[in-house]
């Protein structure tokens, strides 16, 4: 019985490296696995890479992106569904893919992020941790050494960005993993314990 799967956690957790591996496992037995992840406007062909350096190719995906037919009007169908950056799908396409699960019975494993850089829910998260039949929080840590939950978005000099989009392509490496009382004294004090040690 396929289910629909979500992998959350904060930044540098190894949620890339995860859902490649589950790719290779599929691939190993002759499985066709068809991965998304999101659009990223450059134009460039779209690839799920993994800071440790494995990639694969990948498929595109924006909010226009109808998963029902994407994954089910194919011949032959694929063996599973593998989504990169799930915290950027909508509602509705959360309830596509709960929909390739249910009605054509593909396992779909979902990759995200929980929150956003103020501590909110992504709109795709939310869907997720609402509709997902199996819910796993990949772990990362803070510089404390306790369990990394939130992330923080940091500028020059490790200045904690209070505002934005929540949407940012790139810039990962403005992002840095914190547990919630580092997150919460760096939203007080403006500045991100986490950035000087990374940078020193």
């Amino acid at each position: 019985m396929a289910k629909l799967f979500f992998y959350y956690s904060t930044m540098n957790a190894g949620k890339s490296t995860s859902l490649l591996q589950a790719a290779h496992n599929y691939d190993e037995r002759g499985m066709l696995s068809l991965i998304f992840t999101l659009d990223s406007g450059d134009g460039k062909p779209a690839r799920v890479s993994s800071r440790i350096g494995i990639a694969k190719d990948a498929i595109s995906f924006n909010l226009a992106t109808d998963f029902w037919a994407s994954c089910c009007q194919l011949h032959p169908r694929p063996d599973c569904v593998l989504i990169d950056e799930a915290q950027f799908l909508s509602q509705a396409q959360v309830r596509q893919l709960a929909r390739v699960v249910d009605e054509a019975n593909i396992p779909v494993m979902c990759y995200g992020l929980r929150t956003d850089f103020r501590g909110d829910l992504f709109p795709g998260s939310s869907a997720l941790l609402a509709w997902a039949d199996t819910l796993a929080e990949l772990k990362t840590i803070c510089v404390c050494g306790r369990k990394a939950t939130m992330v923080v978005r940091v500028g020059d000099l490790g200045r904690v960005e209070l505002e934005g989009a929540q949407v940012e392509i790139g810039g990962n490496n403005r992002y840095i993993p914190l547990c919630r009382k580092h997150f919460t004294e760096s939203l007080a004090t403006g500045l991100c314990t986490g950035w000087r040690r990374q940078t020193e």
